[in-house]
């Protein structure tokens, strides 16, 4: 601000200094008078009495022109004198960085939400495609749970949109684990054989936590539906008294080899998810020695009180 006012200053006296150049050899060259400038007045005489308005002139274009020659010395230090002091690009940083922030993780609940969603009404529209004329009964529960699993998406994308719109609320709270249930039922509508252990008080788990561990099951179960076999999932979720422990084991398809299971966006934003919260998490094949059969194993484990 106060750089501001004294460019207002120096362009106004500049301005009067050449306006008084201007004035003064007029007055005198048209027979004299008087010139009033801020309440004063200043006779000019005619004749040799006048002679000195041209030296007032000179006097006054010297010294516009060493301002303006002033002016061009300082101007290469405008960006020193009036850049933004360090605390002032600190702070436009983080908040830049937080803007970014926020895009990935809005980026990252379209993802785990519609992907769910895609994934799991094309498993019920084929399944529903299969029963139409043999079990017409089945083939309708098929598609309401279509409608229902996309109606709960289009749920999802109002609220990031809700997030995207500056000064809008949201109009439906993120899901939590509170909302395992309706995740699990959807998953099992497919025709997938999921079971699912819970041990803990899940009411408890802070929201934070809550919220990105639905995202992390979400994410897994939609990987489960589109790269393994369906027909055997299980589920494991505890709340212990500092760890929120998860894991989901599911058989490979006969068509695709666990090891080669693509590592896409969706298995990047469980490992942001849990390096987000301080936690650890792991996928990959792991064989099991009770039945000789490999599966593939994601877990995660998320701390349920912030580090000191």
């Amino acid at each position: 601000m106060p750089h501001i006012v004294m460019g207002v200053v120096v362009t106004t006296v500049t301005f009067l200094l050449l306006l008084s150049a201007a004035v003064f050899p007029g007055v005198w060259l048209t027979g004299g008078g008087h010139v009033s400038t801020f309440g004063t007045t200043v006779p000019v005489g005619a004749g040799w009495r006048g002679v000195w308005t041209p030296l007032v002139s000179v006097v006054t274009l010297a010294v516009a022109y060493v301002a303006q020659g002033g002016a061009a010395v300082v101007r290469p230090l405008a960006l020193v004198l009036l850049d933004h002091r360090p605390a002032e690009r600190l702070a436009a940083a983080e908040e830049e960085l937080n803007r970014l922030v926020g895009q990935q993780r809005l980026a990252r609940e379209l993802h785990d939400s519609i992907g769910h969603t895609l994934t799991a009404s094309t498993i019920q529209a084929a399944v529903a495609g299969e029963l139409l004329n043999r079990d017409p009964q089945a083939a309708r529960r098929a598609l309401a749970s279509i409608e229902e699993t996309t109606r709960s998406a289009m749920d999802d994308l109002d609220h990031v949109l809700g997030l995207l719109r500056a000064g809008d609320t949201p109009t439906a709270p993120p899901h939590t684990l509170a909302d395992l249930g309706p995740l699990t039922d959807g998953v099992r509508q497919t025709g997938a054989g999921l079971r699912v252990e819970t041990r803990g008080d899940l009411t408890r788990v802070p929201t934070t936590v809550s919220r990105e561990a639905y995202r992390i099951i979400q994410e897994g179960l939609t990987n489960a539906l589109r790269y393994g076999d369906p027909s055997s999932i299980t589920l494991k979720v505890t709340a212990g008294e500092e760890w929120l422990d998860m894991e989901l084991l599911n058989l490979p398809s006969g068509a695709r080899s666990s090891r080669r299971r693509p590592a896409g966006q969706g298995l990047d934003g469980i490992r942001e998810r849990g390096r987000t919260l301080r936690g650890e998490t792991s996928a990959g094949p792991s064989y099991d020695a009770e039945d000789g059969r490999e599966r593939w194993r994601l877990t995660a484990r998320l701390p349920l009180r912030s580090p000191a």
